[in-house]
């Protein structure tokens, strides 16, 4: 596993966890919601621009992916 690979991990990760302390679900809720919601996908994807943000980024980016799904959130 590369480096790079590692990080984006550690971001879902870091979304999941302060997402699921957001809302007051279990980290097991939020991760397959972002997993339904494909958000993994979509840091993996925007990683070069994420990882030079602060860690906390990667809970808004996920916030904001979900907010402008319908009937999510």
């Amino acid at each position: 596993m590369t480096e790079q690979q590692k990080d984006e991990n550690l971001m879902i990760i870091v979304a999941a966890e302060q997402y699921a302390m957001k809302y007051g679900i279990s980290t097991s809720e939020a991760f397959e919601l972002l997993r339904e919601n494909e958000i993994h996908t979509l840091i993996r994807k925007h990683y070069n621009a994420l990882h030079t943000q602060p860690l906390d980024e990667s809970l808004y980016f996920a916030d904001n992916v979900l907010k402008q799904r319908p009937g999510k959130v």
